[in-house]
């Protein structure tokens, strides 16, 4: 099938799947890509928690933090479906800098990336960001945000009348209702700007190699593997990855290595256009268009 055929029946199958759906796949030897919609900018939900985590770790590596700081962390008490780790502690812990890295990317707890946020603001991840020459993802808000959207207003048994106001409240230009999900007021980013990040990440670039190095760690280490991962993780490749979700959102970025020394950055960004909170046939098909999209270009 050309390139022209496979991208249109792949739009096909997101259409029909219920998905709008923005992907890049890109070959990190070669640096050739396939995409669809790869530019549109929608919110990031948990995916800034890896800006977050590499802003960290450049700052440890700078002296400004000590990664063995204890800090004393208020419980998140959340007890809406969902939410991590201390997120959802009763009771207030004492945890350091390092462990709360781990918890923040890797369980993608918010009450830790909050508690990491106060050591380094949204204003300041995106001012490194920039240092570091990485453009096209911006830095707005901490994760307290996110955990008050519509879904946390009702029971569990009207969910769906959250993620109905998520689809239709939309305007043309990317704002919304919801002020989570306005592209003016949310954290947000694009298939390609994740994808220039996991590539900096993987690759020479303005990054230091300890501070790359330790964010691959974290992204390996991710325990949510549910979405992309079963497409992507066999005993012939590893799947380093961080996902974000926030009510009709589900998204995923992250890097498959090849035993044979191939690697591709993925980043797959979904608005789902069915209102319900559990989806897994939209979990399968996000995974099986990209894992598609990564075929092709290993046929290239």
């Amino acid at each position: 099938m050309s390139t022209e055929a496979l991208l249109r029946d792949l739009r096909g199958q997101l259409r029909d799947g219920g998905l709008h759906g923005c992907l890049l796949v890109r070959d990190l030897h070669t640096g050739d890509e396939l995409g669809i919609d790869p530019d549109t900018q929608l919110p990031s939900a948990s995916l800034v928690k890896v800006p977050l985590a590499l802003a960290t770790v450049e700052r440890i590596r700078r002296g400004e933090l000590d990664g063995a700081t204890m800090l004393d962390v208020p419980p998140g008490r959340i007890t809406t479906p969902g939410p991590t780790g201390l997120s959802r502690f009763r009771h207030p812990a004492r945890i350091a800098i390092d462990d709360l890295l781990y918890l923040s990317t890797c369980v993608s707890d918010g009450t830790s990336a909050d508690a990491l946020f106060d050591l380094t603001p949204p204003a300041r991840v995106a001012e490194i960001l920039h240092e570091l020459g990485l453009r096209g993802i911006t830095v707005r808000h901490g994760m307290r945000e996110l955990s008050e959207t519509p879904v946390e207003r009702f029971d569990a048994a009207q969910a769906h009348l959250a993620h109905a106001l998520a689809i239709d409240a939309g305007t043309g230009g990317r704002g919304h209702r919801v002020p989570q999900l306005d592209t003016t007021r949310a954290n947000t980013g694009s298939a390609r700007a994740y994808v220039e990040l996991l590539q900096a990440l993987w690759t020479p670039s303005a990054i230091h190699p300890e501070v790359a190095l330790r964010v691959r760690d974290l992204m390996a280490h991710n325990v949510l593997r549910y979405r992309l991962a079963p497409d992507f993780s066999s005993d012939a490749t590893t799947w380093s990855s961080k996902t974000g979700t926030l009510l009709n959102l589900r998204h995923e970025i992250g890097i498959v290595e090849h035993s044979d020394g191939q690697a591709f950055a993925i980043a797959v960004l979904t608005e789902s256009l069915v209102p319900a909170n559990s989806q897994p046939g939209a979990e399968a098909l996000m995974a099986q268009v990209a894992r598609t999209l990564r075929d092709h270009l290993r046929q290239l």
